[in-house]
């Protein structure tokens, strides 16, 4: 073919022009993300500002700081929904990029998590100052900004989950009902879902399974938008059951029965090779019916689940780990109980240690996953509170560590995830790494309380 082949010379015009969008793309992006960072770390030196002038009675001065950061909150709204607006144009424009998108917008909900979590629990902390009329009032405004720019971090979320292409990953301990029911959650988290659950709970351990629990909510994620699609205005009732119809040596069939009470299609015939559960079903060796009549559709999936593998243990605890771990535990009050908070960022540790204080008495921190091994061998702690994205030792490989540590013992120390890793997914890899409970970046004060009272 000559250099001067007219097809060869639109190939590499084409190829040079999606080049330059993607760098215009990426730079733009990129801008968005650091002024967003920016906007917040202001607002969050506002907010610190009005509570020390608070606290020094300078009520008119702490109105205008409260007033400045809640402005500047509502320009980062407008800023993530700018980034919310690009991400989905790219995404048409570059649809063969659908992957790298996602660990953008995996990377980006991690980052704006992180400081919109300590905005949300400041202003529950200056809610309790006992603010002016004033005050409460652009406090409150604050507030509706703060849930905006989450609303619009979990759409993000969501839409990342819907795009998710197939990969290999690595297989886990997880519970059928539990993810389910995680999912549903999940999607809740929408604006205005429209949809009512009712899932039936029966015996948890019956669906114990070994597999990856990723596909399965992007089956059920996507089978609900099929369905608020598809419904009409008013709410409509889904119902999920869970049975199990066949059992053999390694592996459990389970009937998923999904009932709703208004005629609709989740699976369209002639395209359900086009649905992404459909796809996802059968590359699972899975199968699927469905029937419909006057105001009501049953669609039935039948999938098979490995059976979880026996869980062993090694005696690999040091007899220093032994005799702290084998102490007689006894009843205490919640100011006495000694916690462990694992956190690299020291803005993010000292307002969770704000968040704590009031509580709880007896609080050492880590910086790292490494650091914090080091301190559960040499004390003996009631509960750990792990960040999950941290330097030298992730707190993945560190909950692992430190379950192993108790492997050959009859004790459990609980450990709970706060983490800016929010995504479809998450939750699971802290469970399958031994971690007893998850909370996501941003939470309420009280939410965090309250599993900490759950766990112990």
């Amino acid at each position: 073919m000559s250099p001067k082949d007219p097809s060869m010379v639109r190939e590499t015009e084409k190829s040079y022009n999606n080049s330059g969008l993607n760098k215009h793309s990426e730079e733009f992006s990129d801008n968005l993300r650091k002024n967003i960072e920016t906007y917040s770390i202001i607002a969050l030196f506002c907010l610190v500002a009005a509570i020390l002038l608070i606290m020094f009675n300078q009520r008119l001065l702490s109105g205008c700081m409260i007033f400045a950061g809640a402005s500047i909150g509502l320009i980062i709204v407008r800023k993530v929904s700018d980034l919310n607006k690009r991400f989905k144009e790219s995404s048409d424009e570059f649809s063969s990029l659908s992957e790298k998108k996602d660990e953008v917008i995996n990377d980006f909900s991690h980052k704006i998590r992180e400081p919109l979590n300590n905005l949300v629990i400041i202003v529950d902390m200056m809610m309790k100052l006992n603010p002016s009329e004033k005050q409460k009032e652009l406090l409150e405004t604050f507030i509706a900004s703060t849930d905006n720019m989450v609303t619009t971090v979990n759409e993000l979320t969501m839409e990342s989950a819907g795009n998710l292409s197939y990969e290999y990953r690595k297989a886990i301990r997880f519970n059928l009902l539990s993810t389910i029911q995680n999912t549903i959650e999940l999607y809740n988290l929408k604006d205005q879902a429209n949809i009512d659950f009712i899932l039936d709970k029966k015996e948890f351990n019956s669906f114990d399974c070994y597999g990856d629990p990723i596909i399965i909510k992007q089956i059920f994620l996507d089978l609900f938008n099929t369905i608020e699609n598809q419904a009409s205005e008013k709410a409509i009732k889904v119902v999920i059951n869970l049975k199990k119809t066949k059992e053999t040596a390694t592996s459990n069939i389970i009937s998923l029965r999904i009932q709703t009470d208004q005629t609709i299609f989740p699976v369209n015939s002639k395209d359900s090779e086009q649905s992404l559960s459909m796809r996802l079903i059968s590359s699972r060796n899975g199968t699927f019916n469905q029937e419909s009549g006057k105001d009501f559709t049953i669609l039935n999936i039948l999938l098979p689940f490995a059976k979880p593998l026996p869980e062993t243990k090694q005696k690999i605890a040091s007899p220093k780990i032994e005799a702290l771990i084998h102490k007689e535990k006894t009843h205490k009050d919640p100011k006495e109980l000694k916690i462990l908070l694992v956190e690299d960022n020291i803005i993010n540790q000292k307002i969770t240690l704000l968040t704590l204080k009031p509580f709880f008495n007896n609080i050492d921190t880590a910086s790292n996953g490494k650091e914090a091994l080091d301190k559960f061998g040499t004390s003996n702690y009631d509960l750990i509170l792990m960040d999950i994205q941290m330097p030298v030792m992730s707190g993945l490989v560190a909950s692992e560590k430190i379950r192993a540590l108790e492997s050959s013992t009859s004790t459990h120390v609980p450990i709970i995830a706060i983490t800016a890793n929010a995504m479809i997914g998450d939750k699971e890899k802290c469970m399958s790494a031994g971690i007893d409970d998850y909370i996501s970046k941003p939470f309420q004060p009280q939410a965090l309380i309250d599993k900490i009272t759950k766990n112990i």
